[in-house]
């Protein structure tokens, strides 16, 4: 039976994984999981998959029946192609979920064109990926596969779907724009938007600039219209180009908090909002300086500016202004229009609608600055809060072409995979491994539909190698989330990823003789960024700590001064190296929890189209890990920001960080809770959010609120990262 008319009813697997649901002697029964997985393989893969005699014969195949590129494979001998093939069948790969199995056969192994057959298996698709990303050297190539086989590395979505293939997208996950406060500004950007939509991947793009509703156009007060109307245009263009109906074009949308269309900007989300401007699959993120926090510790009033009387005065586009440092000057100047509101209302607006909602995102935009080695200025982020990188505004003329070309951004992303690189033999040559396969996708990613775009990663060349499965990791060697030994943990680890991922990036730069644009000005160049790390000599401070990372090499104070040495004196290739992305669905392939974030179920339920549901016990779920697998719902929030503020500290861009909370807060989990009522309040969410800007976090994503009646608000829009 072929996978066109194969019916949830001639088969045996949903049955079985659906008895995981099922306790057996107060037990859950996790073999089921297992004879699940089993039964899939057996009636499901191998019956309807095509099968060759050879090698030689399968990618002839492919590549005449326009399958497969030729050009990556024709780089290796046949004999390094059958060598590695041989290789990657050696490890005899297992998935060890039904899960992992049925994601991957579903979303990512290449079927036939009429999808009667599979042409890939997960070791076929590492095959691919290894020689496309090592671009014809073996040595390389032979790691990566090493790599991807072991499940220590895993490519993004894009790059990880579409490698090798001859009818594929992009290889990038995610695109950033500004507008600034002109008509051609706007109407390239709309093409923009709808350009990057349509070929795959989610969309950022920062209103700030834009002057409000009533501002003046050439001397007529009144006449503009604000931000509403642009981001209905740009929901709309979203919504059409949405890659032939295979997928929902997904995009979001920042404006700073000081503009003065922030509170209708917020209730465009809202459910009662006027159905003109009212925003269905738009995502919202608050761009928040750190004088916000300022005034809403004071509870004072709050002045917003007008960003058309705040260039005239500054010469620069609003988004380019230090509020913080100009806040008292702005309130000053006669010539600067303003309106007042109380920080405290605006506040509330914002925990009420991501009650409501899950929106908006948060990105401490001044903490972002301040932690940044590059020259230049942040000024908003991506669709999944992660991605933190300079930019400069473009100057469009009336035929939308560039008389000043600006920098914006594409995002390359990759995980490390926790558990297993903690079992690399080598963690260094692992990291080099994968910055190189990522470094492939930047020099190799032509986005020539948006020039800005091109030009950005062209003079960056920025990667973004984040991290899954730490919550798996901590149950799997008995640490509580939140303890200090995982606290421990999460600090070595990251500051790992940064170490040897600078390492890599040197040495790449050194043997191209090549840095990104703008090293010459960077803390990187003058030795600055190191001095922190030469003065504190980081290592493991818990016993069980020190035991994990007994193998592994923690550099030492005397390595991050040869580090900085050779920085110095060889600079970097990339601009920007680590982000940690939400990596949803990719982590299910992985058989590890998502990203950093703790699980939301031990056993969770997850809706899968024209299936049902699908029962997915938490990676390693076994009577040993059951008491440190606390769900995310049940589990103080400030313990999440903890163990995230550990990884800030190292990665340079920023990290997805949903916030899980339950409408009925259970007893004692907050002590501000004591004596008042248990439902969720805007001032649980207000406390977390300034508790998150003390810790030193970046960004806020999501907040996912688990209601009374078993549902969730605040469910995750971007494929382009999360899967």
């Amino acid at each position: 039976m072929s996978l066109k008319t194969l019916q949830p009813d001639t088969v045996t697997y949903y049955a079985l994984n659906n008895e995981i649901n099922i306790p057996v002697d107060g037990q859950i029964p996790l073999n089921k999981d297992k004879d699940a997985l089993s039964a899939f393989i057996n009636e499901n893969v191998i019956p309807n998959t095509m099968t060759f005699d050879s090698l030689r014969q399968r990618l002839d195949y492919l590549i005449d029946n326009d399958y497969y590129e030729a050009d990556f494979l024709s780089k290796y001998p046949q004999a390094f192609l059958d060598q590695l093939n041989d290789y990657l069948i050696d490890q005899h790969f297992t998935f060890k979920s039904f899960m992992a199995a049925y994601k991957f056969y579903a979303q990512y192994a290449l079927k036939t064109n009429d999808g009667s057959l599979y042409l890939e298996d997960f070791k076929d698709r590492v095959f691919v990926n290894a020689l496309y990303f090592a671009d014809g050297d073996q040595a390389l190539a032979q790691q990566l596969a090493d790599e991807m086989i072991h499940q220590r590395y895993q490519p993004a979505t894009p790059s990880f779907l579409n490698a090798g293939r001859a009818r594929r997208g992009e290889l990038v996950s995610c695109f950033l724009l500004q507008i600034t406060d002109d008509m051609n500004s706007i109407g390239r950007s709309i093409n923009s938007a709808l350009e990057l939509s349509r070929i795959g991947g989610g969309v950022g793009i920062t209103l700030s600039n834009l002057r409000e509703a009533g501002a003046p156009i050439k001397g007529i007060d009144g006449a503009a219209s604000g931000v509403l109307p642009v981001m209905k245009l740009l929901e709309d263009s979203f919504s059409y180009s949405n890659q032939l109906g295979q997928r929902q074009g997904a995009g979001v949308v920042y404006l700073n908090v000081f503009h003065p269309d922030i509170i209708s900007f917020l209730g465009a989300k809202k459910e009662n909002a006027d159905e003109k401007y009212r925003l269905k699959t738009l995502s919202l993120g608050v761009i928040v300086p750190d004088k916000y926090y300022e005034l809403i510790a004071d509870n004072a009033d709050m002045y917003l500016f007008s960003p058309y009387s705040v260039e005239k005065v500054y010469g620069q586009p609003f988004s380019y202004i230090d509020i913080t440092a100009e806040y008292d000057n702005m309130v000053a100047n006669p010539e600067i229009k303003k309106y007042k509101i109380k920080a405290r209302d605006l506040e509330n607006e914002i925990s009420k609608l991501q009650q409501e909602s899950g929106y908006p995102y948060i990105i401490n935009i001044d903490t972002a600055n301040a932690a940044n080695p590059i020259n230049g200025k942040i000024i908003m982020s991506n669709l999944c809060s992660e991605i933190l990188q300079v930019q400069t505004p473009s100057m469009i003329n009336n035929r939308q072409e560039y008389d000043q070309m600006g920098t914006d951004i594409s995002c390359n992303l990759g995980s490390t995979n926790i558990p297993n690189l903690m079992s690399s033999p080598d963690f260094g040559q692992s990291v080099d491994a994968m910055v190189r396969a990522l470094t492939f996708v930047t020099d190799n990613s032509q986005i020539d539909v948006v020039p800005s775009i091109e030009n950005g990663n062209n003079l960056a060349h920025t990667i973004g190698l984040g991290a899954m499965g730490l919550h798996t990791y901590f149950a799997l060697n008995h640490m509580a989330y939140g303890s200090e030994e995982s606290l421990d943990f999460t600090n070595i680890y990251f500051m790992l990823l940064n170490y040897y991922s600078l390492k890599a990036s040197n040495e790449i730069a050194r043997e191209r003789k090549t840095t990104f644009a703008g090293f010459e000005d960077s803390k990187y160049a003058d030795g600055s960024y190191f001095l922190h790390y030469i003065e504190d000599n980081i290592q493991p401070q818990t016993a069980k700590v020190q035991a994990l990372f007994k193998d592994i090499d923690v550099p030492t104070a005397a390595d991050w001064e040869a580090l900085r040495d050779a920085v110095m004196a060889d600079g970097l290739y990339h601009q920007n190296r680590l982000a940690v992305a939400p990596n949803g669905s990719i982590s299910y392939i992985n058989d590890t929890s998502a990203s950093l974030q703790p699980i939301v179920n031990r056993i969770e339920d997850r809706q899968e189209k024209k299936i049902g549901t699908i029962f997915y016990p938490a990676p390693g779920l076994s009577n040993d890990t059951l008491p440190y697998y606390t769900s995310a719902y049940d589990m103080d929030m400030r313990k999440v920001i903890d163990v995230y503020a550990e990884a800030q500290k190292h990665v340079d861009q920023g990290m997805s960080m949903t916030l899980f909370m339950r409408s009925t807060i259970p007893a004692g989990l907050y002590p501000w809770k004591a004596g008042r009522t248990n439902k969720m309040t805007t001032r649980d969410l207000n406390i977390l959010r300034n508790y998150a800007h003390h810790k030193g976090i970046k960004s806020i994503y999501y907040i996912r609120t688990y209601t009374d009646d078993q549902e969730e608000i605040g469910s995750n829009a971007c494929e382009s990262c999360v899967i």
